[in-house]
């Protein structure tokens, strides 16, 4: 029977000197390319909003299509491997294994282990698996070298291709690698809007179909406390241990850990497929307003890295628009001479938020809303 014990570093501030390791896990680097149909999703809640948008992309000299347009997050795989481990050896004090996950790449990995002093990291992905209609992304963790590459090459050709069929065959090889992981992320999240009933039976189905080839079920440090609270019926459901993610895209390090006394990352992965035992711990920034730490994550993007390599130093140069008449896609700087007034005014309303006076009163005031508010349900659960 699968035990999942949950804490919070900030009721529980001894809770990591009882292990000896402590993973990340589902965090992304500057080899994600991530979708920029939220924009007009989000725009449709405000009616002010929708009007400005449209009104904005009619002025555009070129067309603008959001499903044609994607951004990457700002870090590069080496600083977002040293952010998520620093935060476990100088915060928590202990041994740190980070898998980083890339939406269908495993090119983060890669580079890291090509460095002049090698970083020795797991090959992982985040795969996207469309099915019915949905979409569900998967954690798959330490793919063995000699096969990462031709396993991405024949996870690929599912989502440009999916069939059911297909799909039990990748994920039963993927089973058999006794040293993979399978992990479900984010599994209540309605990526693309089908509505609570339909999204909730196309995801019956899926898992009547797949679940004996997942491991674990993600509790996702950006999802709210409610949706997470939703997963954790659904892995008692599906008997099914829990697990965390901290689905990191900006500069923020994970929120949510696993603690373990494994010393490496197989033997971690033992823990959680054969054992069925996961320790996970939110930290401290889980406590705060979801959706101040979402807009951090939006100010994160915006910000421009002068130390960065050429062409990814500021924000229009890591943001990518199908350009038609050369039929690629190119970076927003090389489409524009500079970006139109509008959006500085848009992101100077983000950057209040990082002023100290005001990000603490728009948390006093929304502090009923924080994930630490809803957390606080629970001291520290245990589900079996």
């Amino acid at each position: 029977m699968p035990q999942t014990q949950i804490s919070f570093l900030w009721k529980q501030p001894g809770i990591a000197s009882k292990y000896r390791t402590a993973v990340s896990l589902h965090s992304h680097t500057n080899q994600s390319k991530e979708s920029l149909l939220f924009i007009p999703a989000f725009a449709e809640k405000w009616p002010l909003l929708r009007w400005a948008l449209k009104e904005q992309c009619k002025k555009s000299v070129r067309p603008i299509d959001f499903s044609q347009a994607y951004w990457t997050p700002p870090l590069p795989p080496k600083l977002a491997f040293e952010l998520e481990s620093n935060q476990i050896e100088i915060d928590l004090e202990l041994m740190s294994l980070v898998s980083l996950t890339d939406h269908d790449s495993i090119e983060a990995p890669n580079l890291l282990r090509q460095l002049p002093m090698p970083i020795q990291i797991p090959f992982a992905v985040e795969w996207s698996v469309p099915y019915e209609g949905a979409v569900f992304h998967l954690g798959i963790h330490n793919l063995p070298e000699n096969q990462a590459h031709l396993i991405m090459e024949d996870l690929a050709a599912y989502t440009s291709n999916p069939s059911a069929p297909r799909l039990l065959e990748l994920l039963a090889a993927l089973h058999e690698i006794p040293e993979a992981l399978i992990v479900f992320n984010h599994p209540l999240w309605d990526q693309h809007g089908l509505g609570h009933s339909p999204f909730r039976r196309i995801l019956d189905r899926f898992l009547h179909c797949c679940v004996q080839f997942l491991h674990a079920f993600e509790l996702n440090a950006m999802r709210s406390w409610s949706e997470n609270k939703g997963v954790m019926q659904l892995a008692t459901a599906w008997q099914r241990p829990l697990i965390s993610g901290g689905d990191r895209h900006g500069c923020e390090p994970s929120g949510a850990l696993n603690l373990t006394c494994a010393s490496s990352f197989s033997d971690f992965v033992n823990e959680i497929r054969r054992e069925q035992i996961s320790h996970i711990v939110f930290m401290p920034q889980y406590a705060e307003v979801l959706g101040i730490r979402f807009v951090q994550t939006v100010i994160d993007t915006i910000r421009d890295y002068p130390e960065h390599p050429v062409g990814s130093r500021r924000w229009d140069e890591r943001v990518f628009h199908m350009d038609f008449r050369m039929g690629c896609y190119r970076p927003l700087s090389t489409l524009w001479k500079a970006p139109p007034p509008y959006l500085g005014r848009i992101f100077f309303i983000f950057r209040m938020l990082e002023n100290a006076s005001v990000r603490h009163a728009v948390s006093f005031t929304f502090r009923g809303k924080s994930e630490l508010h809803k957390a606080s349900e629970i001291p520290h659960e245990v589900i079996a």
